[in-house]
């Protein structure tokens, strides 16, 4: 299974899915076992739930100093 893909895949989902992004912070594991679509063992899905956490604070972080560039 490619991590990556599927971490940017629950990510895009996310932020395109308002009742997802709910359900994904109250209940992050059968979030992303509903996208993914199997079981995984613990140490597997939470590191998806960390890549996942990691990606979207990224993502905040950079559109955060987009918009302080745009004010100089």
């Amino acid at each position: 299974m490619d991590m990556k893909a599927k971490i940017e895949e629950v990510v895009t989902k996310i932020k395109e899915d308002k009742e997802f992004s709910s359900k994904f912070m109250n209940d992050p594991v059968s979030a992303i076992e509903s996208v993914i679509g199997i079981d995984l063992p613990n140490d597997q899905i939470n590191a998806l739930i960390d890549g996942v956490k990691a990606k979207i604070t990224a993502d905040k972080a950079g559109d955060m100093l987009g918009s302080i560039k745009k004010l100089f």
